[in-house]
């Protein structure tokens, strides 16, 4: 076999061992575009999730309201935390705990604060999100290594955005005059199909690549104490801080919204999307949200008792550096914007794969034929070189 041909098998082996990565980039997209509306397919497969209007008029609860009811429902029980999603069409998610030691997720009806269900510890959310961003690999002392595996992706995916604008001259043109023809063949159709979808996808791809790196960095900082968040940590309320109705009993605390008028006042613009409730005596309140920039939240942490502000984490306490790499994540996952953005991170979820699987395809029926070349241009070769080994073997014994 001559260098050329030796250098062409080695060639061809290494196209071929491109296609687990690429094949992995795939389930990744598909699994990712997926996660993207998982929450909406919960909507549609449990009607637990809907926040279903009692009447037209009907008007939401407020949060004091809501824990009122699910009291005179469950008496006993202890809120311990309340969620509103972006989108009023879902229900309230409640975190409860139980006095014999079980702790639940309830879904909440926001307009009557009836519980309607128990969220399982693992739904099709979760496990969507779970096996498009670690694998299910489980997190057991820092980030898993399904993390570090899945995040190392956005390194291709953005060099194959680089290189592909590279290759394709005058890509712009795609725009003005986009290129789709149907009556010319599967290699003529996919080949059309990846420019077009490449060319109307640079900016999502970028997004999706870069954010996606962004996850490799965090890991790689949180499994080496690196911090750049400038997030207070908020003392305890002293003892001494604490009133007393009567002894050993502390006094009530300050109604929720009270307290969410005094984090408003604070935050202007706030949205109160999530509330912890104290878990001790000695604990604050926490109140977040979304304010005027939908990619971050905001939060005041206030003394349950008095309502005096002891800690807030506003945009203005960022620094450059967390204003960036706090807008990572929604703008990867496209939930920032309700049910409208996460259409359109669907759609193009959905271009992005269709696109990894038209170059899989060009790629796969290029390196298949060269292979196939290969193997017939050896099997060629190899008869030829019989006669001649012999003729020498011949001569030699002349």
């Amino acid at each position: 076999m001559s260098k050329k041909s030796r250098s062409k098998i080695w060639f061809l082996v290494h196209s071929w061992l491109a296609l687990p990565i690429w094949f992995f980039v795939l389930i990744v997209c598909v699994t990712g575009t997926l996660a993207v509306v998982s929450q909406e397919i919960v909507w549609l497969a449990n009607p637990d999730v809907r926040a279903s209007k009692p009447s037209d008029d009907a008007e939401l609860l407020s949060y004091d309201q809501v824990i009122a009811a699910i009291k005179r429902a469950e008496p006993r029980v202890i809120v311990e935390s309340l969620s509103r999603p972006d989108e009023s069409h879902f229900a309230l998610s409640v975190d409860l705990s139980y006095p014999d030691g079980r702790s639940l997720e309830v879904y909440v009806n926001p307009y009557t604060g009836v519980i309607q269900g128990i969220s399982p510890s693992f739904n099709f959310k979760a496990f969507t999100r779970a096996l498009h961003g670690w694998w299910l690999v489980p997190f057991t002392n820092g980030y898993s290594w399904g993390w570090y595996l899945v995040s190392l992706l956005g390194l291709p995916l953005l060099v194959s955005l680089i290189t592909g604008l590279v290759v394709y001259k005058r890509f712009w043109k795609g725009f003005f005059k986009p290129t789709l023809r149907i009556k010319h063949g599967a290699r003529i159709f996919w080949g059309d199909f990846h420019r077009l979808s490449g060319i109307w996808s640079i900016w999502f791809i970028a997004v999706i690549s870069i954010t996606g790196t962004w996850f490799l960095i965090q890991a790689i900082l949180f499994d080496n104490q690196i911090t750049i968040s400038s997030e207070p940590i908020v003392p305890v309320i002293t003892r001494d801080k604490v009133p007393m109705s009567s002894p050993g009993v502390p006094s009530p605390m300050i109604p929720l919204d009270d307290a969410i008028s005094i984090a408003t006042q604070r935050i202007p613009g706030l949205e109160a999307s999530f509330i912890s409730l104290p878990s001790t005596a000695y604990s604050h309140l926490r109140i977040g949200g979304r304010g005027w920039y939908p990619l971050m939240f905001q939060t005041a942490e206030i003394n349950p008792y008095n309502g005096e502000i002891a800690a807030s984490h506003l945009l203005s306490d960022r620094s450059g550096l967390e204003f960036v790499t706090e807008s990572m994540r929604p703008l990867h996952t496209g939930d920032f914007g309700g049910i409208w953005i996460k259409l359109i991170w669907f759609f193009f979820g959905l271009v992005l794969s269709m696109m990894v699987l038209s170059g899989l395809l060009i790629w796969s029926k290029r390196t298949a034929l060269a292979t196939l070349h290969a193997l017939k241009r050896n099997a060629k070769a190899a008869p030829q070189s019989i006669p001649a080994l012999q003729t020498d073997t011949l001569e030699g014994n002349r």
